[in-house]
This record gives C-alpha cells, structure tokens and sequence, in this order.
C-alpha cells in the first residue's frame, strides 16, 4: 500500500484547488528566484550573446526545461510512493534548507561549455548545452524536493518550468545589462527564506494530512 505523502500545506483548511494552486505559484516563485544568477541564466548571457537569435534560444530551453525538470517531477513523485513518510519528512526538510545555503552560493558557468554540441545549430547546441547544465543544478534538486513535498509532480515541473522561463527569456532578450542591475544578494536571500520556510515548515510536520486524488 502506498504511503501518504507528508506534504506541507499553509492553509489550515485543506482544499484540492489551493494547494494545485500553491504547488505551481511556490514551484514558480522559488525557480525563478533561485534561477537569477544561477548557471543556467549564465548560459544564457552567453548563448544570446553568440547566436543573437533569441527564438530558438528560449525554444532550447523550453524542451531542455521540460525534458529535465520532468525527469526530476518523476523522481520526486517516485520518492514519495517509496519512502516512508516519517523519515521523508526529515529528508525533504533538511534538502530544503540545505537548498536555501546552496541559493546563497554564488555560481558561474566555465566558457567551455558553451563550446558544447555548437554543429548543431543555434536550437541543438541550446537544447545540449542547458540540459547539461542542468543536470545537479539547484533548479533541478529543487524540483526533485518539490515533486515529493507537493501532491501534483505535473503542476510542479509547469511551475518549475515557467520560473526558468520567467528568469531567462529577460536574459536572452536584454543579455547582461540586465544582470548589472538586478540585486543578486537579495534576490538570493529572499529565495533561500523561501526554501528555509519550507524546510522549517515541513520539519515541523505542519499539515500532513492529504486527501487522495
């Protein structure tokens, strides 16, 4: 029989609808936040910069977003049919607060790997490039940790996904002048209070009841 999931709820009244809701607002909220300065966004400054042409740039990104936050959506889905709720509890609070050091962390991306798959033209070097990238990034780990905090994996990966897109399209688009002006340390510390507060949040075991769908 498979095991509840211990999944964090803010609203003492629980409802299907506010937490699909919550579940894609906190996936969104939290990626694009972390996303802003990360390595990924990095790529791309880069990509924009040596291609210049933004649509099939966001076009790469979309699938590599999709195809790898999907992968981590079904992992973290799978975590929570298979691990006992009680210590997925400990194991998601403490993922997330170790989350919400590792936003604080700033990153940087090597110039070589922007030389990554470049024969393939602007979408396929993309599409290589950002999976690549991705693969054990903060977003990623993220959105393992949300799949299983969160009763809807697919709402999570959309939410997920439209973060990624809300912090890299601007890049693609308006390149490093916008990075210049946007307070990175803020950014980062809002989104590791966030992490922080779901970390905290889940430890305390607040809300675990849910309903079956």
């Amino acid at each position: 029989m498979a095991c509840d999931r211990p999944t964090i709820y803010f609203d003492a009244e629980y409802s299907p609808q506010k937490v699909i809701l919550e579940s894609l607002l906190i996936s969104t909220g939290v990626v694009a936040l972390a996303e802003i300065g990360d390595k990924t966004q990095l790529l791309a400054f880069i990509l924009a910069a040596r291609f210049k042409k933004p649509v099939p740039i966001i076009a790469g990104i979309l699938v590599a977003t999709l195809f790898n936050h999907g992968l981590a959506g079904a992992l973290g889905a799978w975590i929570t049919a298979v691990v006992d709720p009680s210590i997925l509890r400990w194991v998601l609070g403490v993922s997330f607060i170790a989350m919400a050091v590792w936003t604080l962390i700033p990153d940087k991306i090597e110039e070589e790997e922007t030389e990554v798959a470049l024969k393939l033209g602007v979408f396929g070097a993309t599409l290589v490039t950002f999976f690549l990238a991705e693969m054990g990034d903060k977003t990623q780990i993220a959105t393992v940790a949300l799949a299983a905090h969160y009763p809807s994996a697919l709402m999570v990966v959309a939410g997920t996904t439209l973060g990624m897109l809300i912090a890299d399209v601007p890049a693609v688009f308006i390149g490093d002048k916008l990075a210049d002006r946007i307070p990175m340390k803020l950014v980062h510390r809002i989104a590791a209070a966030i992490f922080a507060g779901l970390g905290i949040a889940t430890l305390l075991g607040a809300g675990q009841s849910l309903m079956a769908y």
